[in-house]
């Protein structure tokens, strides 16, 4: 669980009332859980949390909740095209290694990487926004399995 995250919720509120959206006790648990979660909670973990809280909350209510952070820029989507949904929980600038055999995601950070730049300008009418180094290899545990498979 990180400490105080008193300063990040007033910084939700204070988005959220800029984006014109609700602030229900609802989305400020869901939220919280986001930013308690260690790693890269996926909708069905955050749900868990939040039940804990919120016995009545149902899982559709979770996703909706938080297609609505992401459309709003509330949570970043950690990557698209490793099957689940799976967010963000570190707001720090950072990059991924994405373990090849059981997907764990692992925070890289952000001054590991040399400054990225294209070398040609971007598709016609293309403007990027961000962007996100990921590294595909394996995490420790599936690097000892390996290492020990081949003694």
């Amino acid at each position: 669980m990180r400490p105080n995250l008193e300063p990040q919720m007033e910084e939700f509120r204070r988005r959220c009332r800029e984006a014109g959206l609700a602030l229900t006790h609802q989305r400020e648990m869901i939220y919280r859980a986001v930013l308690e979660s260690e790693g890269h909670p996926s909708p069905e973990g955050i749900y868990e949390r939040v039940k804990r809280r919120i016995p009545a909350i149902s899982l559709a209510t979770v996703y909706k909740n938080i297609r609505t952070f992401l459309e709003a820029g509330l949570v970043k989507e950690v990557t698209l095209h490793h099957g689940a949904l799976r967010l963000e929980s570190n707001p720090a600038e950072h990059h991924h290694l994405v373990c090849v055999r059981c997907r764990a995601i692992i925070d890289l950070d952000g001054d590991s990487v040399a400054p990225v730049r294209l070398r040609r300008k971007p598709p016609a009418g293309c403007r990027i926004l961000r962007y996100s180094v990921e590294f595909q290899g394996l995490c420790p545990g599936c690097a000892r399995k390996t290492t020990r498979n081949l003694s």
